[in-house]
């Protein structure tokens, strides 16, 4: 599913125009990613979080001149599924 898809389905669920409807999808994540960009996590109860993890300083090798590199610490956004939404894709997604 695409944004394209998203924006489709809202606008037949409550009779938006497309247009209308791609301004909320796209200020939702306008506002998410602003949230995350300031530090602050997002919580959808039902649905789920957004989160900022923070990833320690490691060590990696750059393979092709065998060398070891420093990778600094850094902070990564996360999604967290809450869980009756696991659940909810757990009874639904019939694996082949």
């Amino acid at each position: 599913m695409t944004k394209a898809d998203i924006v489709a389905d809202i606008a037949s669920d409550t009779g938006l125009e497309k247009a209308e409807a791609l301004r909320a999808v796209e200020s939702l994540m306008s506002n998410i990613k602003s949230a995350l960009a300031k530090g602050q996590n997002v919580y959808l109860r039902g649905f789920g979080s957004f989160i900022i993890k923070e990833r320690a300083e490691k060590t990696g090798r750059n393979i092709s001149k065998n060398t070891t590199v420093i990778i600094p610490a850094h902070n990564i956004p996360s999604f967290k599924p809450a869980k009756t939404f696991v659940d909810e894709v757990k009874r639904k997604v019939v694996v082949k």
